[in-house]
Parts: structure tokens; C-alpha cells; sequence
């Protein structure tokens, strides 16, 4: 009789233990599927990324306070939101990885005792139905209605308690709905979710999409504020200056943005000086220090400015390859090589990789040149040829070279008369006729991107020419002799 007693005591105990066991994976499991819902703001100006909830998405959009990430929006199109996932290395990513498997575990050896047990699949309903208003838009509420009746927390339980849950029936439910809210891009999600066979695995793929779906959403509110961001941050970030200089700076001033500006001053307005300091962003001395009111923008004018280095030793490359008549006389041998240079050349990121980019060139235009040599039975190039073409080629590592000297001076004269055309584009130079399509984009970025921190620092800089002090006013000054209009920050003109 204590022996039953005993063994009955410790069947009680063993049986509070695992329910407590369950009970303690469930509420891990509620911040694992919490944490799915995480998003990464890429990094700005240099700064570590930053993890954000769909709710701080939201909120960022409506009520803009931060600086950076306004400018980004405003100036990058392609700026979105990205998955967070934790390093798989990292405590986090093992704490997340051994959660997850065990709160699927659970799911599985409820589903699988008789009779079944259904707290775990109660739960994750719930989870679900919680879901979809982050994932429907707000006027859908015959939608969410219809979820939130068929996912009812007390119709589930008393199907559960009765027996007669059916659990893979709101699985297609789910799938459903699913299926008629996501994107063209996510179809081919949903429809491998009902080829699924395993019903805990379906669940889990469900919930993995509906995280992509809440990114998908968290992009389309971006998308949404985009245009209201752009056309209101170029007084956001003027405002933010402004206070900036009357709260922190004093007169202390922005010594290198007066040098950068100096160096540039004529004889002529000072809007020639400002435009002759902007063009001078294309190719920035290394000895210099870079401006400081541009430094939120420093990485992005580096980016422009290996662009058009990049186009500068293409319309080089090109120029000496037609010393050759093979590539001079057959326009077609000339684009495609043309082509193939470019993608060669895009490697090209900073100098240490010049050198060896342009050995790449040299191959490939003595490979291409022979090839189509003996297409036309024509000889093959000499060693001689060879070695003068090698010697041609490798000359223009060196910018200030003449080839690549005269290139640049070309691109300089070409993108100054772009910028202060009225939307018309005249004809590339020659040696750019092939890359016409990445030298209009370059400039469309350039003028963007100078043209959005003119309307931003306009006044300051015309007040840095005019020894003013940075309280003043010139507003009659800049809008009158500048032909940037710090009012159309995507298309004025420098």
C-alpha cells in the first residue's frame, strides 16, 4: 500500500514536473516567435545597424527625428529594411536556434500523445491570429473580422476540450488567407506550403513566411513615407542645422568646409565658387580633409567618385584598344569589348586594386583582339605589338598620364555641361560613346546628390564666401544668384 502510495506521489510529482517543463518552453517560445519579428535598419554614416520592431517601423515613418535616416530615404531609393537574424555563432543565435527546437518539439509530442493535447497549438493560434494585423492593412476589416472569428481563442478550446480540433484544417485556413495577402513574390511560398505533408512542419514554414511577409510590409510603409520624407527633409535637416549651430557650434565654424570652399574661389560669383568646389567632389584630394557639413554624405560621394574613375579608365582602355584597326573599323568588336571591360573594371573599389585590374584589361583585349584577328584570317599580334600594347595599357595605372589625363579632363567638361543643361543630354565625349548609359546615370546621381546638400548648406556656404556671421540671413542672396534652388533639392541645377 505505501509502495502504491509512493510510486502514485512520484507519478504526481513527475507529472507537475513536465507540466511545469511545458509551461516553461511555451513562454521561451513566445519571445522566440517575438523575436521573428525584428528587422535590421542598415547602417548610416558609419553606425552600427540598428534592430527595430514593425510597431518602431511605423512610428520611425510617422514621426521623423532622426537626421540620418531621413537623408538615406530622401537619397537612396534602393534603402530598405532587411531580416534580422542573429550570428549563428553568437549566444544569441544558439539561445534562438535551441528555443525554437524545443518549442516545435513540444508542439510535436502533444500533437502526437492519445488523446492529443492542444495547449501548444492553442497558444500558437493565437500567435498567428496577433499576426495578421501587422500584416493586413487597416482598412481591410472585413478580413481580420473573418480571422479573428475563425481563430476565436474560446471556439478553439472547447473544440479542444471536446476533441474535435482539427488542427490541419487551420492550417489551410491560414494558408488561405495567406495566400490572397502576399506579394506576387511570395506565391511560390504559399504553394509549397500545401505540399506539405507534416503538419508541425507546416506550421513552422507558415510562421517563417509570415515574418517575410512582415518585412514585406515594413518595406511598403517605407515605400509609402518615401516621397513625403523627400519632399519634406530637405527643411528637416535645414531646421536641424540651424540648431545645431545656435545650440552647439557658436563661432568655433567649419574650418574645413571654408578651405574646401577658399581653395575655389575666382574672380568671378560665388556661385561659381561653390559649383567649382562641388565638381571637385568627383575627385577628392587625399590630403585634404573632407568637409564637414558633407560628411554625412562622404561615403556615398567616394562611391561617385570611383564611378567615374571607373569611366574615366573604360573611355582609356577603349581610346587605346582602337590603336588597332580590328577594333577601329568593326563598331561591333569595339562595343563588345567595350562590354567586357566594364565589367572587368567594376571590381575596382580602391587604388590597391588598379594595378592589377589593369593587367586583367590587357589580357583580355590581346585574347579579344587575336580571336578576332583569326576570325578573319587575319595574323595573329607580334610579340612586338604585343609588347606595345602591354606597355600602352599598363601606362594608365598612372592617372595623370596622358591617355586618362585627357579622359578626365573630358568627363570634367561633359558633366559641367550636363548639370547646367535644361534636362536636355548632350552627346558623350569620345572614348565614353559606349558607356553613354552608366555616364548619364553617374551624373543623375551627382546632380542629386549636390543638388539635395545645396538646398540643405546653400545659405551657410554663400554666408562661409561672404564672411558673414553663421545667424545671418542671405536668403536674398542664395535664391537670387545661385542657380541651385534650395527649394528642389531632386532637380536644380548647380
Amino acid at each position: 500500500m505505501d509502495a502504491q502510495e509512493n510510486r502514485s506521489e512520484q507519478s504526481g510529482q513527475s507529472g507537475d514536473h513536465e507540466e511545469h517543463e511545458e509551461r516553461r518552453i511555451r513562454t521561451d517560445s513566445e519571445s522566440s516567435v517575438e523575436s521573428m519579428t525584428r528587422f535590421v535598419l542598415p547602417s548610416l554614416d558609419g553606425t552600427p545597424p540598428k534592430i527595430v520592431t514593425l510597431d518602431e517601423v511605423s512610428s520611425m515613418f510617422k514621426n521623423l527625428r532622426n537626421m540620418e535616416l531621413a537623408h538615406e530615404i530622401a537619397l537612396n531609393p534602393d534603402f530598405k529594411l532587411q531580416k534580422y537574424e542573429p550570428p549563428s555563432d553568437s549566444l544569441e543565435g544558439a539561445i534562438k536556434k535551441m528555443v525554437h527546437k524545443a518549442f516545435w518539439d513540444l508542439l510535436r509530442v502533444q500533437l502526437d500523445r492519445q488523446p492529443p493535447s492542444y495547449d501548444q497549438a492553442i497558444r500558437l493560434l493565437a500567435e498567428i491570429k496577433e499576426c495578421f494585423p501587422q500584416l493586413l492593412s487597416p482598412n481591410n476589416e472585413r478580413a481580420l473580422a473573418h480571422i479573428n472569428e475563425v481563430l476565436d481563442d474560446s471556439v478553439i478550446r472547447q473544440q479542444a476540450e471536446r476533441g474535435t480540433l482539427d488542427f490541419r484544417a487551420y492550417a489551410n485556413f491560414v494558408i488561405n488567407i495567406l495566400s490572397r495577402s502576399c506579394s506576387p513574390a511570395r506565391d511560390e511560398a504559399v504553394a509549397a506550403l500545401r505540399k506539405i505533408d507534416d503538419v508541425v512542419d507546416t506550421f513552422r514554414c507558415i510562421l517563417e513566411l509570415m515574418t517575410l511577409m512582415k518585412l514585406d510590409m515594413a518595406n511598403f510603409m517605407l515605400r509609402l513615407a518615401r516621397t513625403e520624407i523627400a519632399a519634406n527633409s530637405v527643411q528637416y535637416e535645414k531646421e536641424k542645422f540651424s540648431k545645431y549651430l545656435r545650440e552647439f557650434h557658436g563661432n568655433v565654424g567649419f574650418p574645413a568646409t571654408e578651405d574646401w570652399l577658399q581653395r575655389h574661389r575666382s574672380g568671378s560669383s560665388d556661385d561659381e565658387t561653390i559649383y567649382n568646389a562641388y565638381m571637385q567632389l568627383i575627385d577628392y584630394p587625399a590630403d585634404k580633409e573632407f568637409p564637414e557639413l558633407l560628411r554625412i554624405d562622404k561615403e556615398r560621394f567616394a562611391g561617385l567618385s570611383w564611378r567615374a574613375q571607373r569611366l574615366i579608365l573604360c573611355a582609356s582602355l577603349i581610346s587605346v584598344a582602337q590603336g588597332m584597326p580590328i577594333i577601329s573599323q568593326r563598331r561591333e568588336n569595339r562595343i563588345k569589348l567595350a562590354q567586357q571591360l566594364d565589367i572587368i573594371v567594376q571590381d575596382i573599389k580602391n587604388q590597391d586594386q588598379v594595378a592589377s585590374t589593369i593587367e586583367s584589361c590587357y589580357e583580355q583585349i590581346r585574347s579579344f583582339v587575336n580571336k578576332a584577328l583569326e576570325q578573319e584570317n587575319l595574323p595573329a599580334l607580334s610579340d612586338a605589338d604585343q609588347a606595345a600594347l602591354k606597355n600602352q595599357v599598363l601606362k594608365l595605372a598612372n592617372k595623370t598620364s596622358p591617355v586618362p589625363s585627357l579622359m578626365a579632363k573630358r568627363l570634367d567638361g561633359y558633366v559641367r555641361v550636363t548639370l547646367r543643361s535644361n534636362g536636355s543630354i548632350p552627346p558623350p565625349p569620345s572614348g565614353f560613346a559606349d558607356y553613354q548609359e552608366e555616364l548619364v546615370a553617374f551624373i543623375a546621381s551627382f546632380r542629386r546628390l549636390v543638388s539635395y546638400n545645396h538646398a540643405v548648406f546653400g545659405e551657410h556656404f554663400h554666408q562661409i564666401l561672404n564672411k558673414t556671421l553663421p545667424g545671418e540671413e542671405t536668403e536674398a542672396t542664395t535664391s537670387t544668384a545661385s542657380g541651385i534652388n534650395p527649394g528642389q533639392a531632386q532637380t536644380a541645377k548647380p
